[in-house]
């Protein structure tokens, strides 16, 4: 049966198209009368009778017309059941006052021509951002992907991003095609991509793609159910897939803990909540709050950071349970929730307000949070932030710190003494929240061995960005997508992984073939002591990147105005190969951002007087040093058009028998104005290399500064 309808519904489609000029299947507008002409039981999936629970309290009806064999008829009522119930509520989703942007009323209306869908950074037109179209010899072909696309992009296809915006336009509008467009294209979806016997592959059927597809189905279904061109036949369809995803999820849970699995909790339990039904609601509910239950746990680490430490998923893991939470509350099953869940969301909504730069406050920039693992700075604009810190001080009411987050500052500002997330690795130095405001955010991360190709995570431990007065002049390299062609080498995802183009210390780095050459074979990071000195605050961490070497990093807030950092490379590895701190800068071009070869640093020279000095200065260690530009990228999203070239350099000390550790000294000095005239200078103080701590001397600007520092 379930073929003939999917042969009906395939020729009843196949003159509909997808194009403005189409007619459409009725345009009249109403409800579906009930009374009205029946068709034949076989335009019906009979498999609707297989997952609906006909006992279920307001489908008398249709279980009447079931048991005396007009499905049809049992369908109809089935149908009328969901456009006039009230027994679930979505707290996520909301009918009233439904507005769509002019961005999706753009992906929906691209949609009805030539079968041009949305694939979020995939365009055939960049500069009028049209889709690719996946139109050929007049069908869709589901397995297109654009030449020199990624992975993702089929991956992405598959979650059908364009419907939820279809749908939008259709509630705002009431017009039909937008409906029967919706129809036809899931259809022809249904019927070209069948759940595989084996279990999931890696585009139509993995866990993320359906667990989308889920969540966005329980809205459609909302959002089109009192459309005229959701029939009966329809919507036997419709809640027969629904089924058979939750069902799969239900089978194949994803193999890792991750946001992946998150989103396959989330998934479940509102399908299971918002569908009650259907016969497997009830597991459907059990194992998504469950699959939660224990992720949360697991996922979150004792200081609150996500155990992939990369902020989107850190953030997105946060909205899911939000979500779940409002769910929960709005259907009375608070009782499936973990005790501890909000405690633990949170000391993770803390993670996101002391990762975000102070230029949130005034707007002014692109970019708000750092840039480190596989975060994706575009996707965190202001707006989505603030969104963000909008559910936190709804689940968190008496929170303070997020309350200012919230309302853009107004309230109590949170403090500025150092944050240590030390679980995860990150740790941050501000002298305050305003957009002249200076921050500095490291990264350390620890794992056992040093991340795979696929990890969110990479293996730059020690690399730091430095925020000051509206200007980010130490962005992190970035992220980029799994594979940058199709069956590709991921050549791209490997250049922007590698240690050497990140703000760390490296072994044997020549910048001349950046293929991975240089990268930690291990990432244990560790922190071994924060305090504050004076006027002075210390961060002192560690890392274990290479069998034969340790960087230990000690930064100086000096003043909470300027950086000293003390790079050493403790070892054998120093002894017979080169040793490298690596600076990759902030975008400018030729006269904004100077290499100063001669000078062992650099400098900016901006026209809105905001500007830095680096300079590694010359000390009696021993080791020739010398400075080695090379060509550095950033890229703020996973494609070329978020990617951008900038300067970047390293400073690099000869391998040197006999000697403990090689060490550097570097200061980082912010100016308003011109740099010129500012001279730095500086050395370790007599008595080398201490395992136990560190002594030098800076002079900056005529001033000069004594550091030490004890680690015990």
């Amino acid at each position: 049966m379930k073929n003939i309808f999917f042969i009906c519904m395939c020729a009843f489609f196949a003159c509909i198209g997808c194009t403005d000029d189409d007619n459409e299947l009725i345009t009249d507008g109403g409800d579906l009368e009930i009374n009205g002409p029946s068709l034949p039981n076989d335009v019906i999936n009979e498999k609707l009778f297989e997952v609906i629970n006909l006992d279920y309290p307001g489908l008398e009806k249709a279980k009447s017309h079931y048991e005396t064999g007009n499905y049809y008829w049992a369908a109809k009522e089935i149908l009328e059941y969901y456009r006039t119930r009230t027994n679930v509520t979505n707290p996520n989703f909301s009918l009233m006052n439904v507005t769509v942007t002019e961005n999706e009323k753009s992906i929906a209306d691209y949609a009805l021509t030539d079968f041009c869908f949305y694939v979020k950074n995939f365009y055939q037109n960049n500069d009028t951002q049209q889709p690719w179209s996946l139109k050929k010899d007049g069908k869709i072909d589901w397995t297109f992907s654009p030449e020199g696309a990624s992975d993702e992009y089929q991956k992405q296809l598959h979650r059908h991003q364009w419907f939820i915006p279809q749908a939008k336009a259709y509630r705002t509008s009431n017009d039909e095609k937008y409906a029967t467009n919706w129809i036809s294209v899931y259809s022809d979806w249904m019927t070209q991509n069948p759940q595989p016997t084996s279990g999931p592959n890696t585009t139509s059927w993995w866990q993320l793609q359906v667990a989308t597809r889920i969540n966005d189905q329980v809205k459609l279904l909302e959002y089109f159910k009192n459309s005229v061109n959701f029939s009966p036949e329809w919507l036997s369809a419709f809640l027969v897939k629904i089924a058979e995803q939750a069902d799969f999820l239900v089978q194949y849970p994803y193999e890792q803990a991750g946001n992946i699995l998150i989103s396959q909790g989330a998934a479940l339990a509102t399908a299971g909540t918002l569908l009650p039904e259907l016969k497997n609601a009830q597991t459907w509910q059990n194992t998504g709050f469950n699959i939660l239950s224990q992720q949360v746990q697991e996922q979150f680490l004792e200081d609150g950071m996500h155990y992939e430490l990369d902020l989107s998923y850190h953030i997105s893991a946060i909205a899911d349970y939000y979500e779940i939470i409002k769910l929960a509350e709005a259907n009375n099953i608070t009782d499936k929730l973990p005790a501890t869940l909000k405690e633990t969301l949170e000391k993770a909504a803390e993670v996101v307000i002391n990762f975000t730069y102070p230029s949130y406050f005034s707007g002014i920039g692109k970019y708000f949070v750092p840039g480190f693992n596989d975060t994706r700075q575009a996707s965190w604009s202001r707006s989505v932030l603030n969104k963000n810190f909008n559910r936190y001080i709804e689940m968190f009411p008496n929170n303070a710190n997020i309350k200012y987050m919230a309302t853009y500052g107004k309230g109590t500002r949170p403090d500025v003494t150092p944050k240590l997330f030390s679980t995860s690795g990150y740790y941050v130095l501000r002298n305050g929240w305003d957009k002249a405001s200076t921050m500095f955010i490291l990264s350390n991360n620890y794992a056992e061995t040093a991340p795979d190709i696929w990890s969110h995570n990479q293996a730059d431990n020690g690399t730091f960005e430095l925020y000051h007065n509206g200007r980010n002049f130490f962005p992190d390299s970035g992220v980029y997508a799994y594979t940058n062609t199709t069956g590709g080498s991921n050549d791209n995802r490997k250049w922007f992984r590698q240690s050497e183009v990140h703000n760390t210390l490296t072994l044997g780095a020549n910048h001349t073939d950046l293929k991975d050459g240089a990268s930690y074979t291990t990432t244990q990071g560790r922190l071994i002591k924060c305090s504050t000195e004076g006027t002075t605050e210390v961060l002192v961490t560690e890392n274990d990147g290479y069998k034969n070497l340790t960087h230990r990093r000690y930064v100086f807030f000096v003043e909470k105005k300027f950086f000293v950092i003390v790079d050493e490379g403790i070892g054998e590895g120093t002894t017979t190969t080169p040793v490298n701190i690596n600076f990759n800068l902030c975008e400018g071009n030729d006269s904004e951002v100077i290499i100063d070869e001669d000078l062992h640093g650099a400098h900016t020279n901006f026209a809105d007087g905001n500007n830095i000095i680096i300079r590694t200065v010359k000390t009696n260690d021993d080791g020739k040093v010398t400075l080695t530009p090379f060509a550095g990228r950033v890229s703020y999203d996973t494609n070329d058009n978020a990617t951008f070239e900038r300067k970047a350099y390293s400073v690099n000390m000869a391998a040197k028998s006999g000697r403990k550790a090689a060490r550097f000294l570097t200061v980082i000095y912010p100016v308003q104005g011109s740099t010129d005239a500012t001279e730095i200078s500086g050395s370790f103080i007599a008595g080398g290399y201490n395992d136990n701590g560190v002594s030098c001397s800076v002079t900056v600007a005529g001033k000069t500064y004594e550091l030490n520092y004890q680690i015990q």
